[in-house]
């Protein structure tokens, strides 16, 4: 059952589109990271969803419900800003009962939600506490907590941990995954970091010039990316523009195996499946710089043009600067006219 339904959306600020024609279903319960690069449209959406903006043209549909130009408060809707947006003169169950208090509910029931979204968010306690003594992650916390307090249909996270650090972004993103699947709350991520949204997601939609390039499951995205876009957005890909002839491609002496029609093609092969063949004499590339990671190494790879590829290996082997190499892609994927036209596993 389809709770979100973003219908022909178009979002223009004079002659800039910033979502152009989207369409988006978004089922219940489930948890779709909206992910590009800046500028793409992914927080524009949201705010669409969420009241903030209104569309140039479209229709937002909640519970099958035309919610288009109905303001944010009378939404089933919560959204958790980048900013914390907490009010600072206030203490964290007052920045929580606030909305509640609006809707005139009883101060029996304000204080059991508040305290039991608390709880919810690892925050039992803290009730009393000045937002402004809090750290960032428990003011991100409270922040979610204050939208989640209203119960809403559909969760709105408009990059809500980005200016916070590596570790305690990874700590609560897992936090954020846990609540929303015990709440099974529909739920819609912004985020520009691709880890996040693959380990987040349900779903991803990866957004660019406000239009979707493709829209599936985690794993399908990245195995399977539908664009030249998505393929060098998702991950480390290793991206060439080549000629493909007689059923091979050719690219500065790196030829592969394409059984597709003569013209151009680009060639996308991930790390993980560029081996690298260890040749007696002269190679068609060489050693450029290995970096060891520990669990693994990245190897640095130069065509006779200057063309870098990365190749990733767990063997510990004895590269040097300069060796010559040969290359055989395991798997890749070959991309003409912005889609996909061949793909070998």
């Amino acid at each position: 059952m389809s709770v979100l339904e973003i219908r022909d959306v178009t979002k223009a600020f004079g002659a800039t589109k910033a979502v152009d024609s989207f369409n988006l279903t978004v089922g219940d319960g489930e948890l779709v990271c909206l992910l590009g690069p800046s500028g793409s449209g992914k927080s524009t959406l949201l705010r669409m969803i969420g009241g903030f903006e209104t569309p140039t043209s479209g229709h937002v549909a909640i519970d099958g419900e035309d919610v288009t130009r109905v303001p944010p408060e009378k939404r089933p809707t919560g959204m958790v800003f980048q900013s914390h947006a907490l009010w600072t003169h206030m203490n964290v169950f007052k920045n929580l009962a606030f909305g509640l208090k609006l809707r005139r509910l009883p101060e029996a029931e304000i204080k059991r939600r508040v305290e039991a979204v608390l709880e919810l968010v690892g925050l039992a306690g803290y009730g009393h506490r000045a937002t402004n003594q809090l750290s960032g992650g428990q003011q991100q916390r409270v922040a979610l907590a204050r939208s989640l307090v209203l119960e809403p249909k559909i969760l709105l996270l408009d990059e809500p941990f980005a200016s916070l650090d590596q570790h305690l972004r990874e700590r609560l993103r897992e936090e954020v995954r846990d609540i929303q699947q015990r709440l099974k709350i529909t739920t819609l991520f912004v985020t520009h970091g691709q880890d996040e949204a693959l380990a987040l997601a349900d779903r991803i939609v990866v957004m660019r010039d406000g239009r979707t390039e493709q829209a599936a499951a985690p794993d399908v995205v990245y195995r399977e990316p539908a664009t030249p876009f998505v393929a060098g957005f998702i991950g480390t890909m290793n991206l060439v523009e080549g000629a493909v002839a007689n059923g091979t491609f050719t690219h500065s002496g790196f030829t592969v195996p394409l059984p597709v029609g003569d013209g151009t093609a680009t060639l996308a092969v991930r790390p993980e499946a560029l081996e690298i063949v260890a040749v007696n004499g002269g190679g068609m590339a060489k050693i450029h710089r290995v970096t060891d990671y520990g669990t693994h190494a990245i190897v640095d790879i130069e065509l006779p043009d200057g063309t870098r590829l990365k190749s990733m290996t767990s063997e510990a082997r004895d590269w040097s600067h300069g060796q010559p190499i040969d290359l055989k892609p395991r798997a890749f994927a070959a991309y003409r006219d912005n889609a996909a036209i061949h793909r070998s596993n």
